[in-house]
């Protein structure tokens, strides 16, 4: 009687189900929300604004702390806190990483200095201490220069392997910048979170840790006027501090382009959508000069070439303006 009504209960889940449909799978893997960590030079260019948004907007993401990346490392900090506290998310510890010197002008910092001017905990102790308190199980989401990842690598070597893995927006493999009047594609350029911190990247990819890679190739997605509108006119928490950083960035913007593209939100979208951006395994080479070549040998990193623009422009849209 036993095997019959086996046999029935698989006639009546259908074929495959005794290990379930990729779909299914996926969905089971993501049936508790994702810890991530997102490491951020948010200030400069406006995406990093669009990336924290979405990921707070994701029910998908359980953000355990943002910690910040690259030249002033506690303004970043302070921007990135009353980000947070103002989208109601003041739960989520912010963290100052490694301070750097650097002539890169920092867009939203007018922003940032509204915000109390305080001591931030160490970014890449934070870091460590989520990675031992979650260990296998927490994304870091690095959308900046790799100075906190290099730094923790090089602190404790054995607890940063214990990450799930590290999705990252930076690269160059095929395609450069588009060139900013034609819009030409142009060939590879040492990408500018590569650029900063080579070994920091070097560093990453001899890890062991998984690398998910998504460069240059498929994160030039343009947010045009009309998708802008929408989002900026939904007037929520999180809607108001992007849209108060868009317009800091314009004023300062050294492009003079109205037009933001969204390289690092490709990255916050990856770690829960990955079919929006399918990625391929290879070995990637980075040189000091900040170029990041695909070569020969055992692939050390999975790294997404082309992604559905259309896709994730719908749905940074459905997430940040609630359509």
């Amino acid at each position: 009687m036993v095997a019959v009504a086996l046999v029935l209960m698989l006639v009546l889940l259908g074929p495959g189900s005794t290990q379930g449909s990729p779909a299914q799978a996926a969905q089971s893997a993501t049936s508790r929300p994702l810890l991530v960590v997102i490491d951020t030079d948010i200030g400069d260019d406006i995406d990093d604004a669009f990336a924290l948004g979405l990921a707070l907007q994701s029910p998908e993401l359980k953000v355990l702390g943002v910690t910040t990346a690259f030249g002033n490392t506690e303004l970043r900090a302070r921007l990135a806190e009353r980000f947070v506290e103002a989208a109601g998310r003041g739960d989520i510890p912010v963290a100052a990483g490694v301070h750097t010197e650097t002539a890169n002008p920092m867009t939203q910092a007018a922003y940032a200095r509204r915000g109390p001017e305080r001591k931030y905990a160490d970014g890449v102790t934070f870091l460590l201490d989520q990675i031992r308190t979650h260990p296998g199980e927490v994304t870091l989401i690095a959308i900046g220069p790799l100075f906190n990842v290099q730094a923790a690598i090089e602190r404790d070597a054995a607890t940063f392997r214990k990450l799930k893995r590290v999705v990252m927006m930076g690269g160059s493999i095929e395609r450069g910048y588009d060139d900013a009047k034609t819009g030409a594609r142009r060939p590879p350029d040492a990408e500018w979170n590569i650029l900063q911190d080579p070994k920091g990247a070097q560093a990453l990819l001899a890890s062991g840790v998984p690398v998910f890679m998504m460069p240059l190739d498929s994160t030039q997605v343009h947010l045009e006027e009309p998708e802008r509108d929408a989002i900026f006119a939904h007037g929520s928490p999180v809607t108001d501090q992007v849209t108060l950083l868009y317009h800091q960035w314009k004023v300062d913007n050294w492009a003079h382009s109205p037009t933001p593209t969204l390289f690092d939100p490709v990255a916050v979208t990856y770690s829960f959508r990955p079919d929006l951006c399918p990625a391929t395994p290879m070995h990637i080479e980075v040189d000091d000069k900040g170029f990041t070549r695909r070569t020969d040998g055992k692939p050390n990193a999975e790294v997404c070439l082309k992604s559905d623009e259309a896709g994730f422009l719908r749905l940074l849209r459905e997430r940040l303006a609630g359509q």
